[in-house]
């Protein structure tokens, strides 16, 4: 058995799906931030239990969960609210925590968008560290998200995915979340600029090296926004997902587009500053 942690702000519309989705656990803490909506009334009424904490950024949030909260069980599955327990992925955690050889997991997300599994055109499987022994691995911020830091005997992999329903508020919703992404974004893409490319690591087999290999590269690429769309609508055959598939790579070009805008105007202030100061 493991425990689980869900993390929220304002997310009274899809906190009791989520949480329908584990009713299974005997341990599912909400971590909290301070929610002015009726987030914390539904995660009461679910019986799960309810920590509140103001969000800096999701590795502090993980990590300050794994370090402070009580779990009743060594391992802690990380959900969002917008994400879906299964069956299948029960089953999967259960087995790797009984052979226990590994300090966390990394799972694979299916992205739902206009009612279809965005299975091409989202980079599907874009595995994350989501099954965590305590005590065995921190978090580190990257971008708007977070990536393991420490793993004391290693991370695996497990094959069953949760779902993701990210665009569950409303496409306005997401728009104006990753605005706000985008700047954190750009802030990575900077600092991705100044580390070696280390080109061989595209050629990698493992799926995360290869992602963050390629992470480093799109910081660097001119016209990035193009590029995401190209990738994403014809390498990855984002045109086979239909409308939805076209939609959610147009959006993402346009994410793209927000990131290479924040990092010129940032370069330019920095420029212009320099200037002043000479």
């Amino acid at each position: 058995m493991f425990s689980v942690l869900v993390l929220t702000k304002n997310e009274a519309t899809n906190l009791a799906a989520c949480l329908a989705t584990v009713a299974w656990c005997d341990d599912v803490v909400v971590l909290d931030s301070f929610s002015t909506d009726d987030t914390a009334q539904i995660a009461a009424a679910h019986g799960a239990r309810i920590v509140q904490r103001e969000f800096d950024d999701f590795g502090s949030q993980r990590n300050f969960a794994l370090e402070n909260i009580d779990f009743r069980h060594d391992w802690v599955f990380h959900l969002d609210a917008d994400e879906r327990f299964n069956d299948a992925l029960r089953v999967a955690c259960e087995e790797v925590i009984s052979r226990d050889e590994l300090s966390a997991y990394f799972v694979p997300n299916r992205v739902i968008f206009l009612g279809r599994w965005i299975r091409r055109s989202s980079l599907y499987p874009f595995p994350q560290v989501r099954l965590v022994k305590r005590g065995e691995l921190n978090f580190a911020k990257a971008g708007h998200g977070q990536k393991e830091d420490r793993a004391e005997r290693g991370v695996g992999h497990i094959v069953a995915p949760y779902d993701h329903y990210n665009f569950s508020k409303g496409v306005a919703d997401w728009v104006d979340k990753h605005n706000r992404y985008s700047s954190e974004e750009a802030r990575y893409a900077i600092e991705l600029r100044r580390q070696p490319l280390r080109l061989s690591e595209c050629l990698a087999s493992d799926v995360v090296r290869r992602r963050r290999a390629m992470k480093r590269i799109q910081a660097r690429l001119p016209m990035r926004w193009a590029v995401k769309f190209v990738y994403l609508y014809f390498v990855r055959f984002g045109l086979l997902d239909g409308y939805p598939g076209l939609a959610y790579c147009l959006l993402h070009g346009f994410y793209e587009l927000l990131i290479a805008v924040k990092i010129r105007e940032h370069l330019s202030q920095v420029r212009l500053s320099v200037g002043r100061d000479a």
